[in-house]
């Protein structure tokens, strides 16, 4: 009760100055703080997504999120008949960042890899993830990586999912 407590009001009122001031964050602030807390989000997916009567399973484990670039690719407008490149997707930001993780695999580690290209949203409500590709590959750079796929609904996109609900919801510090 609020109107009892002022000192619960006064939080209330600093909780909804930090939900405003994270949906209003520019893209740079948003995506290095996102990276920078995506490791302990990827991971505790990781765990909730495991199922422990299975007697063997491989987990991922992510050590670090790279720095993001925002340099957009190129994509062709399927409604232009000409061959230029166009940036159709507007209101959705490109991000492309790397991650590094680790499998045990028979009790050795194997490190690997990550190439992820996030497309984010701006809602009134805040920042949204559209989707994201990721691709794989051992590191160091042995083969050449997997072919792109869709990525939204593994540990990686979860967590992303999950930071920004909480980033929304005011739980993140800038």
């Amino acid at each position: 009760n609020t109107f009892n407590y002022p000192g619960l009001a006064a939080n209330s009122i600093n909780n909804k100055k930090e939900i405003i001031s994270c949906s209003n964050q520019d893209l740079t602030t948003l995506t290095t703080k996102l990276l920078q807390d995506l490791p302990a989000y990827f991971n505790r997916a990781t765990q909730r997504s495991r199922r422990l009567n299975r007697p063997v399973e491989v987990y991922s484990y992510m050590l670090l999120a790279g720095k993001p670039d925002f340099t957009p690719l190129p994509l062709k407008s399927w409604t232009d008949e000409g061959e230029k490149s166009v940036n159709t997707t507007k209101g959705v930001e490109q991000i492309f960042f790397t991650t590094l993780e680790r499998q045990y695999v028979k009790g050795k580690a194997v490190q690997l890899q990550g190439f992820h290209r996030l497309f984010l949203t701006k809602t009134e409500s805040g920042w949204r993830m559209s989707m994201i590709y990721s691709q794989t590959g051992g590191y160091p750079k042995q083969k050449p990586p997997t072919p792109p796929r869709e990525s939204s609904n593994t540990a990686v996109g979860q967590g992303i999912k999950t930071w920004l609900r909480d980033c929304r919801a005011g739980s993140v510090r800038f």
